[in-house]
């Protein structure tokens, strides 16, 4: 049988994924991996090194008998580069915060309406914009000689193609920059120039299935798209679905028509990869907030997860607000964790495991209440990441989020959305696969103890940081 194969890569904070999938079916192939340094900043040449070390460059040139190839990454991240197309600077990942000031700045100088009204937004530390500031303000020398920005996915793409004069991005990765306007679809280059402090060219944004452009071995670069975007298009979410990650950081988005203009900025009205609005939250405390527990407790992740199943499942009153590195959802960047419901009679181990599953998922579940306030349905939760997959946190999530969820079977969604938009590009049709769901699960008649919980992680979370 001669399949045709299209390739899907996901760049992400951690690792560069990549995988091979029938363009007809979605089935998967194969799939490799490499990882990418920790930390918060970052020489995009690793990125380079992973995706090679992954099979993404030989893929590129039609090993395999790959047809098109799609590039996925993480979002914000800025890539300010010289005249020759070196970084001034390392990569500013969207999980550092050291913007805070320069996004709070922005929002003052501009106006919190103007940013939701016109740009889809209102800044917070991750988003590309207030890393320019940040590097105006901070190292002047350095931003004067930035001649161009990109985002990570935009980089991997260039440089796939051979640094071609013009590089390309999508809109949903756009749209996550702060200089883009999701409602007009053009770039604010004032405010690019507001916070560099000079004008910087920036990536042409393409349509969903355009092309980016075909490396010299024949294969397809379709536009590509930021992680969630793919995701969304790698789950095939509808109008009514909500996905909820827990991976390294939390994210709750749905793809939809609703027009997004939050100005309390909680929920962005980014873009998504097939011409629709991705309303999303991220917190950055994700699944580590589990991992960070177990080391406390001096157990692996797999004795953590028993101990939160053996606990009453609401933690006998223990509370967590489990904002340890920062918080973006609320905005925090500067805060700390916090372990409330204190008593001599419910401090014990496993009470603490599970208070860290609850904080985690009622943090979501703010998160999915939000996006409801800005009139996205909410029919269920797709429930993907690597921490979807814990026992404890799957036997209390419908209750918490108060809607079925379903847990499609385990797999590399945002590499496999970057693959099916590669298949959209090759044949100019959107590819019809099938979604397979491993687990359902329904709120229960007993859930008024998450109603409970609920209520007391919302007063604790006003009485200590007034959000």
């Amino acid at each position: 049988m001669n399949r045709r194969v299209v390739v899907g890569v996901d760049s992400s904070t951690q690792s560069c994924k990549v995988v091979s999938v029938d363009a007809d079916t979605g089935e998967l192939l194969q799939q490799r991996s490499a990882p990418h340094p920790d930390g918060t900043s970052i020489n995009p040449e690793r990125w380079w090194e992973a995706f090679e070390k992954a099979g993404g460059a030989a893929a590129a040139q039609g090993e395999g008998g790959v047809l098109a190839l799609g590039v996925s990454a993480q979002q914000h991240g800025m890539v300010a580069l010289d005249s020759v197309g070196a970084p001034v600077h390392d990569a500013l990942l969207w999980n550092d915060v050291r913007s805070a000031p320069q996004a709070a700045a922005l929002t003052e100088k501009y106006g919190a309406s103007m940013w939701a009204e016109e740009v889809g937004l209102v800044p917070v530390a991750s988003f590309t914009i207030t890393k320019l500031a940040w590097l105006h303000e901070n190292r002047p020398e350095l931003a004067t000689r930035v001649d161009q920005v990109m985002l990570p996915h935009d980089w991997l793409t260039w440089n796939i193609l051979g640094r071609p004069a013009e590089a390309t991005t999508d809109r949903s990765d756009a749209s996550g920059t702060g200089y883009f306007s999701v409602h007009s679809n053009e770039y604010r280059h004032d405010l690019l120039e507001a916070a560099l402090g000079h004008a910087a060219r920036v990536p042409r944004v393409l349509g969903p299935f355009e092309q980016a452009g075909v490396t010299p071995g024949g294969v397809i670069i379709s536009a590509g798209a930021g992680d969630n975007a793919a995701a969304a298009l790698g789950l095939g979410a509808e109008e009514g679905d909500v996905v909820v990650s827990i991976g390294t950081s939390g994210t709750v988005f749905a793809s939809t028509v609703a027009r997004i203009a939050d100005a309390s900025g909680s929920v962005a009205g980014f873009a998504d990869a097939a011409g629709g609005q991705l309303p999303l939250l991220a917190t950055i405390n994700g699944a580590r907030t589990l991992v960070a527990t177990a080391g406390m407790l001096g157990v692996d992740i797999e004795r953590f997860g028993a101990l939160a199943l053996a606990a009453p499942i609401d933690a006998d009153g223990l509370l967590m607000l489990p904002y340890l590195d920062g918080e973006r959802t609320p905005n925090l960047p500067d805060a700390t964790g916090s372990l409330t419901g204190m008593r001599r009679a419910n401090m014990r181990p496993e009470n603490l495991a599970q208070a860290s599953v609850l904080g985690l998922v009622c943090g979501l579940a703010d998160a999915l209440d939000s996006l409801r306030s800005q009139g996205v349905p909410v029919r269920q939760v797709i429930l993907i990441g690597g921490g979807s997959q814990s026992p404890a946190v799957q036997k209390i999530a419908a209750d918490v989020f108060g809607v079925p969820v379903v847990l499609p079977v385990p797999g590399e969604y945002v590499a496999l959305g970057a693959a099916r938009q590669a298949a959209w590009a090759l044949d100019g049709d959107f590819p019809l696969w099938k979604r397979e769901i491993a687990t359902e699960l329904a709120p229960s008649s007993t859930r008024d103890w998450a109603i409970d919980v609920r209520a007391r992680y919302a007063e604790q979370r006003e009485l200590i940081y007034a959000v």
